[in-house]
């Protein structure tokens, strides 16, 4: 039964895969910041009302939020989009794949009708490259019920998972005296130069923090003028590290730089922390070897993840959901391995044929991931066992 459940979502998803190539692209060539995905939020809505899904906005307190819920009682799997785009390069992290992976996949298995084995939540998670989306959701009570969570992340390479990091990130603003640079410097303060003195001492810490964490920033803004004391800099920075426990100590260390920018000026600090703060990864294993399989059987070959380089770690809100319910994250290949995310050349490709034999693979590869988790009590139990010993091992 179980196979041929997998062979009939994998037909459906051929069927609908000039529809989901299309609204991939439409995503793509539209990109939109953190919280105001309007237009891809809408399109997503109405492809899935379209295909007959009663899809929800505005949902868990977020205007661009999504959900869709069907099925029967029983095992619940939720289906996680994304579709925010990055500040000035676009879709260069493939959320426009992530977004129709998780939207194929539920229609595809929406399809199967009564023949489904368990109930599906089809989730559109806004912000997950700041602010924190799917956190804010939870929060309102979107993982209530759910038993497994799933999404995909386009990559150069096929990945069983995701080598995340626990993420802050923080506003720091320094407010000095204006006055003329040359004819009276002495009845300035520079706020320029508070932050420049934090951005350097940042810059020494670095030297002294673990080989899991990380410390980065830009300077936002640093001025007027050349003949003008600055008044007011302000910046905006990331802190990493490999767990909460970490990234909660070395917070305490950046702050520590920031005072001192203000100490040695005399500016006055103001330092705004993110509401939220991304957790690391924890992967469900048993999941994630299901999915692993079935992408391979789709003509996938995934690289070994012990194998990948030391330090080769980004951040995501789904280690929040990590927390709550058992998580896959895995990468599928939309590019050569060289062209990494967050660069304009992957955003090319993220709209590309590679890309889209993505959001097709994923698609059937996260719908068939489901229906083992459905269908297969004894992976449910092995999933329930993982997540609990995770649980303990982080005391909770």
């Amino acid at each position: 039964m179980l196979d041929a459940l997998k062979k009939e979502v994998c037909a459906s998803v051929d069927r609908l895969g000039s529809t989901l190539v299309e609204v991939s692209h439409e995503i793509h060539a539209h990109p939109e910041l953190a919280f105001r995905e309007l237009h891809a939020a809408r399109l997503l809505a109405d492809t899935g009302r379209a295909q007959g899904l009663d899809v929800h906005q505005n949902v868990y307190g977020l205007e661009t939020a999504l959900e869709a819920r069907f099925g029967k009682a029983g095992p619940t799997v939720a289906l996680l989009s994304e579709y925010d785009a990055l500040p000035g390069i676009g879709h260069a992290c493939g959320h426009n794949i992530i977004a129709t992976t998780a939207l194929g996949a539920a229609l595809a298995l929406a399809e199967l009708g009564a023949r489904l084995p368990g109930a599906v939540r089809w989730l559109g998670t806004p912000a997950e490259e700041g602010g924190g989306g799917k956190e804010i959701m939870a929060r309102a009570g979107a993982f209530e019920g759910v038993d497994a969570a799933l999404m995909i992340h386009p990559a150069g390479v096929n990945l069983v998972t995701m080598p995340c990091l626990a993420i802050s990130d923080v506003e720091v603003v320094y407010h000095g005296v204006a006055s003329h640079a040359s004819a009276m410097p002495e009845r300035g303060v520079n706020a320029l130069d508070a932050l420049v003195i934090a951005y350097q001492a940042i810059g020494a810490l670095r030297q002294h923090i673990r080989s899991t964490e990380r410390l980065h920033g830009i300077i936002s803004d640093g001025g007027q003028a050349p003949n003008i004391v600055p008044e007011r800099a302000a910046g905006r920075f990331y802190v990493r590290a490999a767990n909460a426990g970490e990234l909660s100590e070395l917070k305490k260390r950046v702050t520590g730089c920031f005072r001192a920018g203000a100490e040695a000026t005399g500016a006055k600090l103001e330092l705004h922390w993110g509401e939220v703060d991304y957790l690391d990864l924890d992967t469900s294993w048993p999941l994630a070897q299901r999915f692993q399989r079935n992408a391979e059987s789709l003509g996938r070959a995934f690289f070994p993840y012990d194998k990948l380089p030391a330090g080769m770690q980004g951040s995501t809100d789904m280690g929040n959901v990590s927390h709550r319910v058992p998580s896959i994250h895995p990468m599928l290949a939309s590019a050569p391995p060289h062209v990494s995310i967050h660069n304009a050349e992957f955003a090319r490709w993220a709209a590309s044929e590679l890309g889209d034999q993505s959001v097709l693979d994923g698609a059937k590869a996260l719908a068939m991931t489901a229906l083992d988790f459905l269908c297969d009590s004894e992976l449910r139990s092995e999933v329930g066992r993982a997540f609990a010993a995770s649980r303990a091992a982080r005391g909770l």
